[in-house]
């Protein structure tokens, strides 16, 4: 018994001590889980780190942040580990203002949710293959005021969710075509900053098949384009479809408005357009088609360009070209050119050139091809069934007007013969409805007296079902009396009305 008491103290101490022991470390670890780091700010689930002169990323960042702000630091690089644990609730990441020169491959895997992304303005000079790899999330990337020169190829691979790049700012030499062909698509961008580069050729063919809202949301103003005629006549495009990139930023653009002069671009006559020129035209499948192109003066002067933009979005660009192998060729006059029409040819398409300050403000840049039909171009089954729709709805009101008119005739020349068997002369079986009389039955085989009016009509008002409900008011004839009436026409009609009153 001694011992047990001995023991017994020293066995419950133990456990108190580890319990207080576990509890201490899931406490502190709580509280470390949920504390905002040191030099950084917090508001519920936004981290802000800004302005802190730091060189690495603070560790222990909390999960649950969705919006993280290390912008305005000492930050050179982003490697694979730079957070401690991942972030899957992090959806804008802000890095501007820092010294960034080094991406190391797949450094956002631990961010896979983000939508926003901001590398402005560091020390960025070329972009790895896999830098973004595992953003297929992100909608917006701002990588201007870097000095981004060349992009390894697939470096924006995989975002299929961007919607926006910004690298303006930057020091790239070439379009980044790429961009929306061939492998390293972006389907979904539609809006891309090139301001500010040393650009100086653009791919004039290229950027017109892209689709409206493709072309709409490129932006060129600030680079050393060479102003020549395509690229003129392609500005001309755009500032005609009102893009809004051109329109704002027109000052910043080389090829201002009247230097088609001196370029010898004009493809319009000197004293303007004035000319009708037919802007629909109807071709049968397999036929041969020559389409001029309106405002276009002939002949064309030498290095003047002309595009055909082709019906529907994303669809080629037709340039002056050698190859007699397409049905669709554009012609060294800029005539576009259909051979053997197919009705998927039916559409609106669009002539691109200088037309400069001579073109006049009613001159349409469009024309219409209908092939195999007057309806309109492309249209679809749907769209073309609505016009048996339209005739089967005509058809069935023509019926039935005809079968109105038909139970009118029935009605009125298909005489049922009169009641019979009640009071009064068979009037109370006839109940209280309107009814068509026969003719004297001794007349009814005169032929000739039931076509032409030996049938009158009579609405009678008889007591016989309800007499109860008649009133003096409306007084009830006999049928000795209609048929009187029938007889002699409308002074036997006065004289039965005067007697019923009286």
């Amino acid at each position: 018994f001694s011992m047990r008491l001995n023991v017994f103290p020293y066995s419950l101490i133990f456990s108190w001590v580890t319990l207080a022991f576990l509890l201490s470390v899931c406490l502190s670890r709580m509280t470390f889980t949920a504390a905002c780091p040191p030099p950084c700010l917090c508001a519920s689930d936004i981290v802000s780190c800004s302005g802190r002169n730091l060189s690495t990323v603070p560790p222990d960042l909390p999960g649950y942040v969705t919006r993280l702000d290390l912008s305005h630091n000492l930050l050179s690089a982003l490697l694979l580990d730079w957070p401690d644990r991942c972030l899957h609730r992090l959806t804008a990441l802000v890095l501007s203002q820092n010294a960034i020169t080094h991406l190391a491959p797949d450094a956002f895997a631990p961010t896979p949710h983000l939508h926003h992304l901001d590398l402005s303005s560091n020390g960025l000079s070329r972009l790895n293959a896999s830098a973004f790899h595992g953003l297929g999330e992100l909608e917006v990337l701002l990588l201007f005021g870097n000095r981004i020169s060349q992009t390894m190829a697939g470096a924006f691979q995989g975002l299929s969710s961007l919607e926006r790049l910004y690298l303006g700012g930057n020091r790239l030499a070439a379009f980044p075509l790429e961009l929306y062909q061939r492998d390293g698509a972006l389907p979904r961008l539609r809006f891309l900053d090139l301001s500010m580069n040393m650009v100086r050729q653009v791919p004039v063919q290229s950027l017109l098949s892209l689709a409206t809202w493709q072309q709409g949301g490129i932006y060129l103003q600030g680079n050393p384009l060479v102003c020549d005629c395509a690229l003129r006549a392609m500005l001309e495009y755009w500032e005609r479809r009102q893009y809004r990139p051109l329109l704002d930023f027109r000052e910043e653009y080389p090829c201002s408005l009247g230097q088609e002069e001196w370029l010898n671009c004009s493809a319009s006559p000197q004293g303007g357009f004035n000319g009708t020129v037919e802007v629909s035209y109807q071709a049968e499948p397999g036929d041969w088609l020559m389409v001029p192109c309106p405002g276009v003066s002939l002949p064309l002067r030498e290095g003047l360009m002309v595009f055909w933009v082709t019906p529907g979005d994303g669809s080629p660009a037709l340039g002056v070209t050698d190859d007699q192998s397409s049905r669709l060729t554009v012609l060294t006059n800029g005539t576009l050119e259909i051979r053997g029409a197919l009705r998927e040819d039916s559409g609106t398409y669009s002539c691109v050139a200088v037309r400069g300050r001579h073109r006049s403000s009613n001159e349409t840049l469009e024309v219409t091809v209908s092939v195999g039909n007057s309806s309109g171009p492309g249209k679809s089954g749907e769209e073309r069934s609505s016009g048996g729709e339209h005739f089967n709805t005509a058809f069935t009101t023509l019926a039935s007007c005809v079968v109105s008119i038909v139970l009118v005739l029935l009605y009125l020349y298909l005489t049922p013969c009169r009641c019979h068997g009640g009071k009064a002369g068979g009037v109370g079986g006839c109940g209280g409805r309107a009814m068509l009389l026969c003719a004297d039955p001794r007349e009814a085989e005169l032929a000739d007296r039931r076509v032409t009016g030996g049938k009158r009509v009579a609405f009678l008002e008889t007591g016989g079902e309800h007499p109860h409900k008649c009133s003096a008011k409306h007084p009830v004839m006999d049928a000795a009396a209609t048929e009187g009436i029938l007889k002699n026409g409308s002074r036997a009609l006065e004289q039965v009305l005067e007697e019923h009153v009286a």
